[in-house]
């Protein structure tokens, strides 16, 4: 398909389209002549993804960018790949408090949860920024709040990776664009489902 044709099959300007090839987020199609190009199903994909990283998941182009790199180019180490993606999707980390101990929030509550500490992975400066951030406001999470959010965390956590393609490049598609993808479908339920335990509480019919 010509790109006319491919951008309103993504429901995109044709504008907008030319842009992600500049910018690299949209792969060169298949040269027909010195002024064409031809597209398939494959770019439409991509646009579709593309559409949604810097839609509702809120990621700059530079941000996008950096996400599909690591599903085009994944390496070996899928671990890596998840914490350079996590590294790539908002919110900000946290500014190392010393070098000795970087981010003792984080520490002290991954710690509480049994789960792994590695400072070098991105979530953990996003917990440290989160908990002081809630602490700073009169809220801090307290170790009840932590064990419950940590186990549910941990239960979708595992079946994410139960569902895990067994190919490596698969998995790291699966992997890191489920975690840009799924978070704000995460935040989504949980608000939901506040407002409806607010509902059967209060009593007030919706």
């Amino acid at each position: 398909m010509r790109i006319s044709a491919l951008a309103a099959e993504a429901g995109l300007p044709v504008a907008t389209v030319k842009y992600y090839l500049r910018e690299g987020l949209l792969q060169p199609g298949t040269v027909t002549s010195a002024t064409q190009a031809s597209y398939d199903a494959g770019h439409v994909r991509r646009l579709r993804l593309v559409r949604a990283l810097t839609g509702p998941v809120g990621l700059s182009v530079q941000q996008a960018r950096a996400v599909i790199e690591l599903v085009d180019e994944p390496g070996d180490d899928l671990y890596a790949a998840l914490g350079l993606a996590v590294g790539a999707l908002p919110p900000a980390g946290a500014d190392p408090v010393d070098a000795v101990d970087p981010f003792p929030r984080a520490r002290a509550a991954l710690e509480a949860l049994g789960q792994v500490y590695d400072p070098e992975f991105a979530a953990v400066a996003q917990l440290e920024r989160a908990l002081v951030a809630a602490a700073d406001a009169g809220l801090p999470i307290s170790d009840e709040r932590l064990a419950r959010y940590g186990a549910a965390a941990r239960d979708l956590a595992d079946f994410d990776l139960e569902r895990m393609p067994p190919d490596a490049h698969a998995a790291v598609e699966y992997t890191v664009l489920g975690t840009a993808l799924y978070e704000p479908v995460l935040l989504a339920l949980r608000r939901l489902a506040h407002q409806d335990a607010a509902v059967r509480r209060l009593g007030r019919e919706s």
